[in-house]
C-alpha cells in the first residue's frame, strides 16, 4: 500500500514537472478578448505594443499580461501607470517634466465589458490611469479577483453597491478611484486582507466592523475614528492619517496589540491617547499634527520596537523630560519632531539616541527665542540624515557639526546662519550626498575645499551673500546631479572645469554677477595634461538657468549641443551676437527657453521647421523681425508666448490664430504690428491672457471668447468698441482685466457692461470717449481699478459708483464732468486707494465724507472750481500717518504684478508717473481751485505724506507750525494764495524736501536756515515780504525789506517782475546803439566787418 502511494506521489510530481517545464500558451478566446479591450483603450506610448496577435500569438508573454503556469489562463493584468511624487527639495521642473511624462503614458479610452469573459482572472490593476469615464460597474460581476486596485484611475461617479459581491477579494484598493461615496455593501468582504479607501467622506464607517480578517487598513477623512477599530485586532498596518476630524483619539485603539504600522497624521485637535503605549509591536508611529497637545509622555518609553517616531506640529512645551524618555527606545531610528513646540528650558547638552539616524527638527518653536542649534545635536554619531531647516539659526554652522561625520543628508536651508562656509564641512562630512545651505546669510568665497566632496549629489547655496569666483575645484565633483548657486554675488567667469561634471542634469547660476563668454573652445590651463571640458560637453544637462547675470557672447556656440537640455533660461544678460539653424538643430529635447533682455538675432530661413516642441517661450528684445516668425506656426504645443519689442513690422498672418488653441499666455506688446485684427480671425481668440499693446493695430476690436481673462490692447489705434462689448453671441465674459487705453475709440461708451460682471480692471484712459459715464458699470459687482481719464466725458459725478464698494483706484480726471463731489463718496467707496477727480468742472465743498476714506493714498482734486474750507478732519486718512503707511511696493490687480496700477503725480509743473513704487506714495493736490480759509492744523497730523500741494487757491492765515512734523514730505507748493505771517522755523526739519514753493503770498520776515531750505531757488519765494538766502535780500541792513504788493496775483497772476523788465530794457537799449550806427553810416560798417576780418585772418594763420 505505502508502495502504491509513492508511486502515484512520484507521478503527480512528474506531471507537475513537465507542465512548468512545458512553454505557457495562452488560450484563444482570452487573447481574442485582450485585443478587444486593447481596441477601446487609448495608449498615447504604445505600451501595449506586443499586444499584437501575428506578430507575438503568445498572449502569455504580452505586457503588463500574465497566466497561469499550470492552466494557461490569463490570471493577472497589471496596467498601472506610475505616477510621479513631488518632493520640494527637488527642482520643481522635474516633477513636471516626470507628470508631462505620465500623462503621454496614461491610458485613457474606455475599458471594454469583455473583460468579464476573462473567468479566472484574479489579478487586476488599472491604477493611476486618466479614464474620465464612468466607474465601470462590470467589474462588479467578476466574482474570480482576489486583487482589484483601481486607485486614481479617474472614474468618475459613484462606486457601485454591488462591489459587495466580489466575495473573493483579499486586495482592495479604491483610492480615489472615483468621486462619489463608498457603498457600505464593502462590509460583505468578509475575506479582505488589504483595504484602501482614501479621497472619501464617509458619513457612517460601521460597516468596517464586519471584516474581521483584515490586516491592512488605510482610510482618510471620515469624520471621526471610530471606537469599534479597537477591537479589529487583526489589523497590522492601519493609516487614519490627513482625516481632519475633530475630537479625540479613542483609547480602545491600544487594544490592537499586533499593529506594527499607525499613522495617525494631522489630528486636528485633541489630546494624544496614552493607550497607544499598548502596542508593544509598533515599528512605525506617526502623530504630527496641525496642533496636539502631549502632556504626559511617559507611555512612549514602553514602545521599545519603535524604529520610526513623527509627533510634527505636537505642543510638546509641557515636556521637560522627553528626550530623556526617548533615549528608552533603543531601536529608534527616526525621529521627526517638525513644527513642534519645544520647551525652552532643561535642554540637555548630550542625549544618548544609539540607533538613531535620522532627525528631523524643522520649523521648530520655543516658548522663548533660541537661537541657536540644539548641543545634544552634535553628539548623535550614527546620524545619516540631518534636516534643521527654517528654524532661524543665527551664527556660523557650528563646529559640533564636524561630529557627525556619517551624515549623508543634511539640511540647514531657511535659517539666518552668517559668517563664511567653514573649510572643513567638506572634508570631515565626507559622505554628503545632499547638502542644502539656501536661505541664509552666508558671506565670503565658497571654499575650494568644495571638490573634496565627491560624494555630492545635491548641493543648494542659492539666496546668501556669496562672493567671488566659483571655484574650479567643482570639476571634482563627478557624482553631482543637481547645482544651485542662485541668487549671489558671485561673480567671473563660469569655470570650465564645471564641464568635467558630466553627471549634472540641472544647473542654476541666475542671479549673480557672473561674466565673460559661453565658448565651446575656451579651455584655460591644462590639467593632468587634459583640456577641461566646457558647459557645451554636460551631455546630461536637462535643467540650465543664467539668467541675471552678465554674460557675454553667442550662448548657441557653447549650448546648442546639450541634446536632452529641457529648460534653458538665460534672460537678462548681455548676450549678443546671431543665432542661426545649425546652432540651435540639436536641442531637440527644449521644452522652456526664456532668453528676453539679451540683444540676439534671430536668422533662419522663411520655412524652417524648429526640431524641438516649446512649451514655453520668451524671446523679449531678440530682432526676430521685420518680417512674423512663420516658424511659431510649429510650435503647437505653446502654453506661454512672449515676442514683445522683436522689431516685428508685419500684421499678424491668419494660421497664427488657428494654432495657438494650446496657448494661455501670449504678449506680442512692443512691435510695429499692423493691420485689422478681425480680417484674421475665423473664430473668437480664447487665450488666457493677451496683450497686443504699443502696436499699430487698427480698425474694430476683434471678437474674444468667454475663456480670455486678461486683455490689453492699449496704445494701438482701435476705433471701435460697440460690437466687441455688446457682443451678441456671448451672454457673459469672464474677463477680469480689460486695458484699451489710448487708442482712437469715441462716441460714447457703450452701455453693455452687464455681459461682463467678473471685471476688477477697466482701463478706458486717453481716447476720445464723449457723454456720460454708463449705468450699467453699476452692475460691475467686483470691480476695483477703473480709469477713464482724459477723455471729453460730461455730466456729474457717477451714481453707478454708489454701489462700488470694492473700488480701489478711480481716475475720472481731465474730463468735462460738472457738479458737486456727492456726500455719499466716503461712505459708499470705503476701501479707495486713490481718488483723482483733477481737471474738470466740479464746485461746491468737499465734502467731509472725503475723511471716511482711511484707505487714501493719492487723493488729487486740482483744476477744479471748489471752494469753501478745506476739511479739518483729513487726519483721518490712516494711511497718510507713518505707523499705517503701506509697506506693499506695488498696488496690483487679483495679486498679479502683470497688472500693476500707475498714476501721474504732478509736481513743479511737471508729472511724475508711478509704479513701482505706487504702494509708498501719498499724495494731496488741491491746487488750482477756489478753496479759502486757513490751512488746518489737522493736516500737518499726516506725518506719512510724501506730496503736499494746495497752490492756486485763496488760502490766508499763517502756515501752521506743526508743518514741521511732516517729515517725509519730499514736496510742498503752497504758493498763489493769502498766506501771511511768518515762515515757521519748523520747515528746516523737513529733511527729504527736494522741492518747496511758496512764491506770490502775503508772507515776511527772514527765510528760516538749514540746508534744504537755502538750496531751493529765489523763484520759489518771490512775491513775497521775505529776506535771506537765497533771496539776494540782506536781512541784517537796516533798509527796510520792500513791501510787494500781490493784489494783481490773487486770482492766478505772477505780478511784475521788475528786475527782468529792467533787464530786458537794458538790453534792447545797448543792443540797437551798437547796431543802428552800422546800420546808418556804410563807412562804419565796412570799418566794422573789416577789422572782423583782419582778426579771422590772425586767428586762421596761428592755427
Amino acid at each position: 500500500m505505502n508502495s502504491f502511494l509513492l508511486i502515484i506521489v512520484f507521478l503527480h510530481l512528474c506531471w507537475v514537472s513537465l507542465s512548468l517545464s512545458a512553454e505557457t500558451v495562452c488560450i484563444e478566446s482570452e487573447r481574442e478578448t485582450l485585443l478587444k479591450l486593447k481596441h477601446h483603450l487609448i495608449d498615447p506610448s504604445n505600451r501595449l505594443s506586443s499586444w499584437n496577435a501575428s506578430l507575438n500569438p503568445n498572449c502569455c508573454h504580452w505586457y503588463g499580461v500574465l497566466c497561469n503556469n499550470i492552466t494557461s489562463h490569463v490570471a493577472e493584468l497589471h496596467l498601472r501607470t506610475p505616477s510621479p511624487l513631488y518632493y520640494e527639495s527637488l527642482f520643481e521642473y522635474f516633477y513636471e517634466e516626470a507628470w508631462e511624462e505620465y500623462t503621454r503614458r496614461a491610458f485613457t479610452g474606455e475599458i471594454n465589458p469583455c473583460l468579464v469573459d476573462l473567468k479566472h482572472l484574479n489579478y487586476l490593476d488599472f491604477s493611476y490611469n486618466l479614464f474620465q469615464i464612468p466607474f465601470p460597474s462590470f467589474i462588479t460581476t467578476m466574482t474570480s479577483l482576489t486583487h482589484l486596485n483601481l486607485s486614481n484611475a479617474g472614474f468618475v461617479g459613484n462606486i457601485p453597491p454591488h462591489i459587495g459581491n466580489l466575495s473573493n477579494l483579499l486586495y482592495l484598493d479604491l483610492s480615489d478611484a472615483a468621486n462619489g461615496i463608498i457603498p457600505s455593501l464593502i462590509g460583505n468582504l468578509s475575506n479582505l486582507l488589504h483595504l484602501e479607501l482614501t479621497g472619501y467622506y464617509y458619513e457612517n464607517v460601521d460597516w468596517l466592523s464586519s471584516l474581521s480578517k483584515l490586516c491592512y487598513l488605510h482610510l482618510s477623512n471620515t469624520r471621526s475614528i471610530p471606537s469599534f477599530l479597537g477591537s479589529m485586532t487583526t489589523l497590522t498596518h492601519l493609516d487614519l492619517s490627513d482625516n481632519g476630524f475633530m475630537g479625540y483619539i479613542p483609547s480602545q485603539i491600544g487594544n490592537l496589540s499586533n499593529l506594527a504600522y499607525l499613522d495617525l497624521g494631522y489630528v486636528v485637535d485633541g489630546t494624544i491617547s496614552s493607550q497607544i503605549g499598548n502596542l508593544s509591536n509598533l515599528l512605525y508611529l506617526d502623530l504630527q499634527s496641525y496642533y496636539s497637545f502631549i502632556g504626559n509622555y511617559d507611555w512612549l518609553s514602553s514602545l521599545s520596537k519603535l524604529e520610526y517616531l513623527g509627533l510634527g506640529g505636537a505642543n510638546l512645551s509641557q515636556s521637560f523630560q522627553l528626550l530623556h524618555t526617548l533615549q528608552l527606545l533603543s531601536s529608534l531610528k527616526h525621529l521627526h519632531l517638525s513644527e513642534c513646540t519645544l520647551p525652552r528650558y532643561n535642554q540637555p547638552s548630550f542625549v544618548n539616541f544609539s540607533s538613531l539616524l535620522t532627525l528631523e527638527l524643522s520649523y521648530i518653536s520655543y516658548h522663548s527665542t533660541i537661537s541657536f542649534i540644539p548641543k545634544w545635536v552634535f553628539g548623535l554619531k550614527k546620524l545619516v540624515s540631518l534636516f534643521i531647516y527654517r528654524n532661524y539659526f543665527e551664527g556660523p554652522i557650528p563646529d559640533g557639526l564636524r561630529n557627525l561625520t556619517l551624515l549623508e543628508n543634511l539640511d540647514l536651508n531657511e535659517n539666518s546662519l552668517s559668517s563664511s562656509i567653514p573649510h572643513w564641512l567638506f572634508g570631515f562630512l565626507s559622505h554628503l550626498k545632499f547638502l542644502d545651505l539656501s536661505y541664509n546669510n552666508f558671506q565670503g568665497v565658497i571654499p575650494d575645499d568644495l571638490g573634496n566632496a565627491t560624494s555630492l549629489i545635491t548641493l543648494y547655496m542659492l539666496h546668501n551673500q556669496l562672493e567671488g569666483l566659483i571655484p574650479t575645484s567643482l570639476g571634482k565633483m563627478a557624482s553631482l546631479v543637481k547645482l544651485d548657486l542662485s541668487h549671489n554675488k558671485l561673480e567671473g567667469p563660469i569655470p570650465t572645469s564645471l564641464g568635467n561634471v558630466t553627471s549634472l542634469v540641472a544647473l542654476d547660476l541666475s542671479d549673480n554677477q557672473l561674466s565673460g563668454n559661453l565658448t565651446l573652445d575656451y579651455y584655460g590651463s591644462n590639467v593632468d595634461g587634459e583640456h577641461p571640458k566646457s558647459l557645451g560637453k554636460l551631455s546630461s544637462l536637462k535643467i540650465l538657468m543664467l539668467s541675471s547675470n552678465q554674460l557675454g557672447g553667442n550662448p548657441f556656440k557653447s549650448l546648442g549641443s546639450l541634446s536632452k537640455l529641457s529648460y534653458l533660461h538665460i534672460d537678462d544678460n548681455h548676450f549678443q551676437g546671431v543665432v542661426d539653424e545649425s546652432h540651435v538643430e540639436n536641442l531637440t529635447s527644449l521644452k522652456v527657453f526664456y532668453a528676453s533682455g539679451n540683444k540676439l538675432t534671430l536668422k533662419v530661413g522663411r520655412h524652417w521647421h524648429p526640431t524641438f516642441q516649446l512649451t514655453r517661450l520668451d524671446m523679449s528684445s531678440w530682432q526676430l523681425g521685420p518680417n512674423f516668425p512663420s516658424w511659431i506656426h510649429s510650435q503647437n504645443e505653446l502654453q506661454y508666448l512672449v515676442m514683445s519689442n522683436t522689431g516685428i513690422l508685419d500684421y499678424i498672418p491668419h494660421y497664427f490664430w488657428e494654432a495657438c488653441y494650446s496657448l494661455e499666455y501670449l504678449n506680442l506688446s512692443n512691435n510695429h504690428i499692423h493691420g485689422k485684427i478681425e480680417n484674421s480671425l475665423s473664430n473668437p481668440i480664447s487665450v488666457w491672457t493677451v496683450d497686443l499693446s504699443s502696436n499699430h493695430l487698427h480698425g474694430k476690436l476683434p471678437f474674444f471668447s468667454s475663456q480670455v481673462a486678461r486683455l490689453d490692447l492699449s496704445s494701438n489705434s482701435f476705433s471701435s468698441m460697440n460690437d466687441f462689448l455688446c457682443c451678441k453671441k456671448i451672454e457673459e465674459f469672464n474677463l477680469y482685466n480689460l486695458n484699451l487705453a489710448s487708442n482712437n475709440l469715441s462716441g460714447k461708451i457703450p452701455d453693455c457692461w452687464i455681459k461682463w460682471p467678473n471685471l476688477i480692471n477697466v482701463n478706458l484712459q486717453s481716447n476720445h470717449f464723449v457723454g456720460n459715464i454708463p449705468l450699467s458699470m453699476g452692475s460691475l459687482a467686483w470691480l476695483q481699478f477703473l480709469n477713464i481719464r482724459n477723455n471729453s466725458l460730461s455730466g456729474i459725478f457717477p451714481t453707478a459708483m454708489k454701489k462700488k464698494n470694492n473700488l480701489i483706484s478711480l481716475d475720472i480726471g481731465e474730463n468735462n464732468l460738472s457738479g458737486t463731489i456727492p456726500a455719499w463718496i466716503g461712505e459708499k467707496l470705503p476701501r479707495i486707494k486713490i481718488l483723482r477727480l483733477r481737471s474738470n468742472n466740479f464746485s461746491g465743498h468737499i465734502p467731509n465724507g472725503i475723511c471716511d476714506m482711511i484707505f487714501l493714498q493719492d487723493f488729487d482734486l486740482a483744476q477744479n472750481s471748489l471752494s469753501g474750507n478745506i476739511p479739518n478732519c483729513l487726519n483721518n486718512i490712516s494711511t497718510m500717518l507713518q505707523k499705517n503707511k503701506s509697506t506693499d511696493l506695488i498696488i496690483t490687480i487679483d495679486d498679479s504684478r502683470l497688472t500693476a496700477i500707475s498714476i501721474f503725480i504732478w509736481t513743479k509743473g511737471r508729472a511724475l508717473l508711478y509704479n513701482s513704487i505706487l504702494g509708498l506714495v501719498t499724495n494731496v493736490d488741491l491746487s488750482d481751485n477756489n478753496l479759502s480759509g486757513e490751512i488746518p492744523r489737522e493736516l500737518t497730523y499726516l506725518d506719512g505724506l510724501i506730496y503736499l500741494n494746495l497752490s492756486g487757491n485763496q488760502l490766508s492765515g499763517q502756515i501752521p507750525p506743526s508743518i514741521g512734523n511732516m517729515r517725509l514730505l519730499e514736496s510742498i507748493d503752497l504758493s498763489r494764495n493769502q498766506l501771511s505771517g511768518k515762515i515757521p522755523p519748523t520747515i528746516s526739519n523737513l529733511s527729504f524736501l527736494n522741492n518747496l514753493d511758496l512764491s506770490h503770498n502775503h508772507l515776511e520776515g527772514e527765510i528760516p536756515t538749514g540746508t534744504q531750505i537755502q538750496s531751493f531757488e529765489a523763484s520759489d519765494f518771490v512775491g513775497n515780504n521775505l529776506c535771506g538766502p537765497p533771496l539776494p535780500i540782506n536781512c541784517s541792513s537796516n533798509q527796510q525789506i520792500p513791501y510787494i504788493d500781490n493784489s494783481e496775483t490773487e486770482n492766478g497772476g505772477h505780478g511784475v517782475n521788475w528786475f527782468f523788465v529792467s533787464f530786458t530794457v537794458g538790453f534792447i537799449v545797448g543792443f540797437w546803439i551798437v547796431i543802428a550806427p552800422l546800420l546808418i553810416y556804410r563807412s562804419w560798417r565796412y570799418a566794422y566787418f573789416s577789422f572782423l576780418d583782419n582778426v579771422c585772418y590772425k586767428v586762421r594763420s596761428y592755427w
